[in-house]
């Protein structure tokens, strides 16, 4: 605890007083520079998982155990980090996070077991659901301040992140060991962490309250209804989350080992995936505003659930490759939306619930695909991803009287 608040002190000097706008501008700046350096971070390990594989020797069903490991440490860390939130604000608990993925992802490479792999992947993924959770809430917090629903935009300069880790992974996977890349990940990720926690925590705004209605209680009917509907918001981000996990656990290997691409070509189909995110993102404030959250959601779904039947079930790399771009586009914007309704309802404590519920599609994702692929191959365990996509559209069509609210 005491760590997190010398942060917190040594990151909010005094940077004078600012108009609310101009600060404003400085905190979406930094929010994104963290969501941008998590999806580069996150993207430059995934496309190493071949490389790792080959090095610890596990078979699909063991790689799929050892990937449960960032899975895992990610849930298991989110309510903790909701928490942490409420005690030291969201700002602190980003940069605390983010320096410690940053340190944790040079660890896979140094691993020659799939139960060393898993449990390293333990730490990794702790730093990492508790830096979901911490930058969403501070991201929820914005969007209350600004009054409009800039979450998509947070969530594409993540994908535009991963777009880059991955493009930058393929591009150095033959010239650079995993260790040596990843070091320079982890340099990478804590200049920023540096830089954007000093203007993040040096301008912070008021956590977004619980919005449950006071007079009635926490035990009431509304506040009860309240937090069904946080859990409701959570399964769609799981549907989602499952989808996202996939494609980086097993997409690669997809292209590789079902349909003979090499190694440019297959850390190619998390590039387009990613890329696909990033341009769905960057309309999807526009695309909320005009059409609503509840439409969105249904599109979003829908259209995933063609792409990603044509991505599993493609005969060729590059076929497969457009199907990832589709289901991408697809998938872009329903989890954002879905954190974002969370944290309107709950706070920080609806962020880490959401996320909590939602990041179970990526605990459950990996072993769950990895077994499948064991007993009916990976295209038809990948067809899955398309079911629960279908499954996010069909409950974001039935509580779409939910999806009401502001921003």
């Amino acid at each position: 605890m005491s760590t997190l608040n010398k942060i917190r002190r040594a990151l909010t000097k005094e940077h004078g007083s600012l108009p609310a706008e101009p600060r404003l501008a400085r905190t979406r700046i930094a929010l994104t520079a963290f969501f941008a350096m998590d999806g580069f971070l996150f993207a430059g390990w995934v496309v190493r998982i071949p490389a790792i594989k080959a090095q610890t020797g596990a078979g699909a069903g063991t790689l799929g155990l050892a990937l449960l490991g960032v899975s895992a440490g990610a849930v298991a860390f989110m309510m903790i980090a909701g928490r942490l939130c409420r005690r030291f604000g969201s700002p602190a608990v980003t940069a605390a996070a983010a320096a410690a993925l940053s340190l944790s992802i040079v660890l896979p490479p140094l691993t020659r077991s799939a139960t060393a792999l898993g449990l390293v992947l333990l730490v990794f993924g702790a730093a990492y659901g508790a830096l979901n959770v911490a930058m969403n809430s501070a991201a929820v917090a914005l969007i209350d301040a600004l009054r409009r629903p800039v979450m998509p935009g947070f969530h594409a300069a993540f994908s535009l992140g991963g777009m880059l880790g991955a493009g930058l992974g393929g591009l150095l996977a033959g010239s650079l060991s995993a260790t040596v890349h990843l070091l320079l990940l982890a340099a990478v990720g804590l200049l920023v962490t540096v830089v954007a926690g000093r203007a993040l925590c040096g301008h912070p705004v008021p956590e977004v309250p619980e919005r449950l209605p006071a007079a009635e209680g926490p035990g009431s009917v509304r506040a009860g209804r309240a937090r069904r509907l946080v859990l409701v918001f959570g399964l769609i981000a799981l549907c989602t989350a499952y989808g996202e996990g996939a494609m980086a656990d097993w997409g690669a290997l997809h292209l590789s080992q079902d349909l003979g691409a090499g190694p440019g070509t297959a850390a190619a189909g998390y590039a387009v995936f990613a890329l696909a995110m990033t341009v769905g993102r960057l309309s999807g404030t526009a695309a909320v505003q005009r059409f609503g959250a509840a439409r969105a959601l249904i599109a979003g779904g829908t259209t995933a659930t063609a792409g990603m039947l044509l991505g599993a079930l493609a005969p060729t790399a590059w076929a497969a490759c457009a199907g990832f771009a589709v289901a991408g586009l697809g998938l872009a914007n329903i989890f954002p939306i879905a954190l974002a309704r969370a944290g309107e309802t709950g706070g920080p404590d609806g962020v880490a619930v959401a996320s909590t519920v939602g990041y179970g599609g990526m605990l459950l994702g990996p072993p769950a695909i990895g077994f499948l692929a064991e007993a009916v191959g990976l295209p038809a365990a990948l067809t899955t991803v398309a079911l629960l996509a279908a499954l996010a559209a069909g409950i974001a069509y039935a509580t779409r009287g939910a999806h009401t609210g502001r921003p």
